[in-house]
């Protein structure tokens, strides 16, 4: 028995609640870990919302989250790479939420805890990190080229931007106001979002640009898609099916031990920083949701355990 927190129903703030969870054994190729922190994203209120209904189903009363980092407390039959006590991150399994005391990971989709990495820092790697690598990945960028990133502020945003930098990828960054200084220390360049964004681009992209990363959809992809050179790559986490529509398509999530690896090097040889800006107790979870469902978390939020 766990204890975790999650919802009971679909709907808003008010169907979440903490209630015990009965675990099974973990199984071939899985392994059940106690959680030393959970990382918090949008998806997970729009999940508990219904608004992913079709593409994320849920068995009621369902655990909130998709990504830990912790300690291994069980591995399931014919596992090899991981043994009891090995600290690690990665997805939770299918069917398991991430804010609980313990859950079950996939070993496919799980990568050993550099030392050096913190537990909070490993907890938000999977979904905003890695969705960072794996879209950069697909886009196949060459160093000089410039980057459009629609969006820049968020934390897809932000590893996208220290990873495109890293690789000599020139970042033009489009956010709020409250998002410049970030944006421009990484070192991009960072244009005001909103009406006149595409004017302020082209002033800075002579010919265009290489490639347009999209966080937002709507009419700012569209607009985005403009401002790009023949045959650049578009790609998009918010709005996939518009970007399929502008030559592109979506972010194809690999979500691999490998990748995870990677990402985690990164982190520790300082390339990449998670941006972990909020850091909530357990016993505060519905605060940390809030923060990222009402939009005030500036960077990753995570909650901890013990």
């Amino acid at each position: 028995m766990t204890t975790a927190y999650g919802f009971t129903e679909y709907g808003g703030p008010d169907t979440q609640s903490y209630f015990d969870v009965t675990l099974p054994p973990p199984g071939a190729g899985q392994l059940l870990v106690s959680v030393r922190a959970a990382g918090v994203n949008p998806a997970d209120w729009k999940v508990r919302a219904g608004t992913r209904k079709d593409t994320v189903p849920v068995t009621l009363p369902a655990v909130l989250g998709r990504e830990v980092s912790g300690v291994v407390i069980g591995v399931g039959p014919r596992v090899t790479e991981f043994e009891v006590g090995d600290e690690v991150f990665g997805a939770t399994a299918t069917g398991f939420g991430g804010y609980a005391e313990s859950t079950m990971l996939n070993v496919s989709s799980t990568a050993h805890k550099p030392p050096a990495v913190s537990w909070a820092d490993a907890a938000v790697l999977t979904v905003a990190a890695g969705t960072a690598y794996d879209a950069l990945h697909g886009l196949g960028l060459k160093p000089g080229a410039t980057l459009l990133l629609l969006g820049a502020g968020g934390g897809v945003g932000r590893s996208t931007t220290a990873l495109a930098l890293a690789q000599g990828v020139n970042v033009i960054g489009v956010a709020s106001e409250s998002k410049r200084t970030a944006i421009e220390d990484a070192g991009a360049r960072w244009v005001e979002s909103g009406d006149g964004f595409a004017d302020k681009v082209s002033a800075l992209s002579s010919g265009g640009v290489d490639a347009v990363f999209d966080l937002v959809g709507g009419d700012t992809l569209a607009r985005g898609a403009a401002l790009t050179r023949p045959g650049a790559p578009i790609m998009s986490i918010a709005d996939p099916l518009a970007a399929s529509r502008l030559r592109g398509g979506g972010v194809e999530r690999r979500r691999t031990t490998a990748v995870f690896t990677e990402v985690a090097a990164l982190v520790d040889g300082g390339t990449l920083d998670p941006s972990v800006s909020g850091r909530y107790p357990f016993s505060r979870a519905g605060e940390a949701l809030a923060a990222v469902e009402d939009g005030h978390a500036a960077g990753k939020v995570v909650i901890e355990f013990g």
